[in-house]
């Protein structure tokens, strides 16, 4: 029976339970959001600077720039869902997407991260708009291809653990880099052009892991549906509609700490060098936290656990307007205890997203898991946006 989906949707539901997948095939699948992670940082944090600044755009035309390349990203997650599952191949059809984006992202990322001499506002547009697309390209059916990877309710867990977990080390990779080799915060030119280096060695490598140590599973024969009632069905997957909500909620009020801690650590407390030290120490409590998270959701559901994670997380981080210069030493104990519930984050929403797929995959006949993913990737970046706007 799948235990998550009937404790949350009241349901009773038989699905294919596989195996427990063994540990090297987690961390082949897994490693490839290490360099997905590592390089999506930089074109948030470095990028409009370095545009801005050194290349001479302007802050509010890179502003602009950066934000229709987006907005047009965005556009494009459902087209790429679908045709992931409507395209299958003889390799599969999660394969063909990750192998076709590769050269297309890692080519934009260099024109990017290495501008030319004279680069404007159209270089960065037609560059940021490429890269993000085959980012997206490859990061929807990555996702999808590990919803599909098993159909046990807590193994589902294990695989976005794997995964989430890279992408972890891969923003503080990226974060650390400057310290790493010896380059001054401010050399953002020089940081990117180091970044791009090692992400076309990492990223293809990573890559190759994936294609050779993980399977695809088969997919399932396609019935017709038109997008129109395929779209009227995804309506009714009350699971699905509940946990979209929750995610966007719980992502803008993630959002809002992620867009301020730069300025509060510089301009509340006063103490702007520790901020590398208390981001550190708010990821590694979320990675140190994940296996009791995994323990929790076995004991109480999935659905359950990442409640009270949220909770935690509230309790924790409620006494941050109380603080003020200096306070270093409580600001550190709440980036520690809110960082735990992190650890949730990372584990257990995605892996919900697989099992409420299964409901529209009995309805229908279809895996749809491509779709469904992009509208989370949707949700991710209208959080996000939200929150900075907010």
């Amino acid at each position: 029976m799948a235990e998550g989906l009937g404790a949350s949707a009241g349901l009773s539901i038989e699905i294919a339970v596989n195996d427990r997948l063994p540990r090297s095939m987690l961390l082949a699948y897994g490693a490839l959001g290490f360099p997905l992670a590592a390089l999506n940082l930089p074109l948030y944090v470095y990028l409009p600077a370095f545009y801005a600044e050194e290349m001479g755009v302007g802050l509010a035309t890179v502003g602009v720039v950066l934000l229709v390349a987006r907005g047009l990203d965005t556009v494009t997650d459902p087209l790429i869902g679908e045709l992931s599952d409507r395209l299958p191949t003889r390799f599969g059809r999660r394969r063909p997407w990750l192998v076709g984006a590769l050269p297309l992202l890692l080519v934009a990322t260099w024109m990017l991260f290495s501008p030319p001499d004279g680069a404007g506002w159209a270089h960065l547009l037609v560059w940021s708009t490429i890269a993000y697309v085959a980012w997206t390209a490859m990061l929807l059916p990555y996702a999808a291809w590990g919803a599909e990877l098993s159909g046990d309710y807590h193994e589902r867990s294990r695989v976005t653990t794997a995964r989430e977990g890279f992408v972890v080390v891969g923003i503080l990779f990226a974060a650390a880099l400057p310290a790493l080799l010896g380059i001054d915060s401010d050399e953002r030119g020089r940081i990117l052009e180091a970044l791009a280096w090692i992400m076309a060695l990492v990223l293809p490598l990573s890559l190759l892991v994936l294609l050779l140590r993980v399977p695809e599973p088969e997919s399932l024969p396609q019935t017709g549906l038109s997008l129109r009632d395929g779209l009227r069905t995804a309506l009714h997957n009350g699971p699905f509609l509940r946990l979209i909500a929750a995610f966007l909620l719980n992502g803008i009020a993630n959002g809002l700490p992620a867009t301020l801690f730069l300025l509060f650590v510089a301009e509340g407390l006063r103490l702007p060098a520790s901020a590398a030290a208390l981001l550190l120490l708010y990821f590694a409590a979320g990675i140190v936290a994940i296996p009791f998270w995994l323990w929790l959701s076995g004991r109480i559901d999935k659905h359950r656990a990442w409640s009270a994670a949220m909770l935690w997380a509230s309790a924790s981080f409620v006494w941050v307007p109380l603080l003020g210069p200096g306070d270093v030493w409580p600001f550190a104990m709440i980036c520690l205890l809110s960082g735990l519930s992190l650890g949730a984050d990372l584990a257990l929403p995605a892996s919900i997203q697989a099992d409420v797929v299964d409901l529209d995959r009995l309805q229908t006949g279809r895996q749809r898991t491509g779709l469904f993913f992009a509208v989370w990737s949707m949700a991710t970046k209208l959080a996000l946006a939200l929150a900075v706007g907010l």
